[in-house]
């Protein structure tokens, strides 16, 4: 077309592009066909003079199963035996909730011990005081 920017699409360093367009567009990019990892969207653009712009886009995937790690953090030194809780669960169809493996399991944060034994300090506190004063 005569007068618009031509716009070539592509993804990472792929020789083809997803998409060739002209100005302006409206793109869907389809990621259940990316692994999951580092991406980037290349976007290269010519005008009707023939000059050429390119953008890089850099962008995340995460479509496969969700992993977390509790125990060993990364970079983390570490030496003897060292316990690790791993989990790893995926969205389903999307179209049916799933309650079950759909959180992951944690253990106990430690500000929640530290509060529990506060509060029963302080009820024995409170008992001892009330039962001596009478």
């Amino acid at each position: 077309m005569e007068g618009k920017s031509s716009i070539l699409i592509f993804v990472d360093d792929a020789p083809q592009p997803v998409g060739s367009f002209y100005s302006p567009v409206n793109f869907e990019l389809d990621t259940r066909k990316l692994v999951d990892g580092d991406h980037y969207l290349r976007i290269v653009s010519q005008d009707p003079s023939g000059k050429e712009g390119v953008r890089k886009i850099p962008f995340v995937v995460r479509n496969g199963p969700d992993i977390t790690v509790e125990g060993l953090n990364e970079d983390e030194v570490v030496d003897g035996v060292v316990p690790i809780m791993i989990s790893a669960y995926g969205k389903g169809d999307q179209k049916i909730f799933l309650i079950e493996s759909s959180e992951t399991p944690r253990s106990i944060p430690n500000w929640v011990w530290v509060s529990h034994i506060l509060f029963g300090g302080w009820a024995i506190y409170y008992l001892i005081t009330q039962f001596t004063l009478n």
